[in-house]
């Protein structure tokens, strides 16, 4: 494995993911935490990886479309069967709780959700799609060099890990997870444009960010 080649890729979603596990128990105040968060990600985003960020969609409408699409899919189970996410299949010691990640005096900080917003939109559509539909399935398929798969190019095993992993990273959501890695590496297979699935992610971050804050559905800011 080229690991030189592989940080740009890798390095800001594995930077995501320590942050998931250590800012939280540091017990730092918003929004302090929110621009904290803002902050590491531009900048590693910047150092590492921006010479393999696209952000131009070959298929504007269409990548729309999909975000939008799969929004609706995320939120759909719980409007349709309320009470859904307490089922013991979403709600356990394995998968985790579906719990807010925001404390409800947090919830009226206007500068809090801006940046909470921003970091969804903006920055982890970047770092989740280099990691999952830019460098997992192509190391999947050649993980001595995975630049010797092209973007987009999928194998069974490749598409079929890439969504189930993603699935996992989304705890109690695990099933809308997968449901969207799907649909996200069969855009990224059809399109082969890592920009495309960058939008489409966005959308749907974008989407869901409204949402939340309109709806008052705080636990899809986990």
């Amino acid at each position: 494995m080229p690991v030189r080649a592989a940080v740009p890729w890798v390095a800001p979603f594995a930077l995501f993911m320590v942050l998931l596990a250590v800012i939280k128990p540091l017990g730092i105040p918003q929004p302090w935490n929110a621009a904290l968060w803002i902050v590491l990600l531009v900048a590693a985003l910047l150092v590492l990886s921006r010479d393999v960020i696209q952000l131009v969609p070959k298929h504007f409408v269409m990548s729309t479309v999909i975000g939008i699409g799969v929004f609706l899919l995320w939120i759909a189970p719980e409007e349709l069967f309320p009470g859904w996410r307490t089922h013991w299949l979403f709600d356990n010691s394995v998968v985790g709780h579906p719990t807010a990640g925001l404390a409800i005096a947090e919830r009226g900080d206007m500068l809090t959700l801006w940046l909470r917003a921003a970091r969804a939109v903006l920055l982890v559509p970047i770092l989740e799609e280099l990691f999952w539909r830019g460098w997992l399935p192509r190391a999947v398929d050649s993980f001595d060099d995975f630049r010797l798969r092209k973007l987009g190019s999928f194998t069974t095993l490749s598409f079929v890990a890439t969504a189930l992993l993603f699935a996992s990273e989304h705890g109690s959501y695990w099933e809308v997870g997968l449901l969207c890695g799907v649909i996200y590496n069969a855009w990224m297979a059809k399109t082969a444009s890592i920009a495309d699935l960058i939008w489409t992610h966005a959308v749907t971050n974008g989407c869901l960010s409204a949402y939340v804050v309109y709806a008052g559905k705080w636990q899809y800011w986990a």
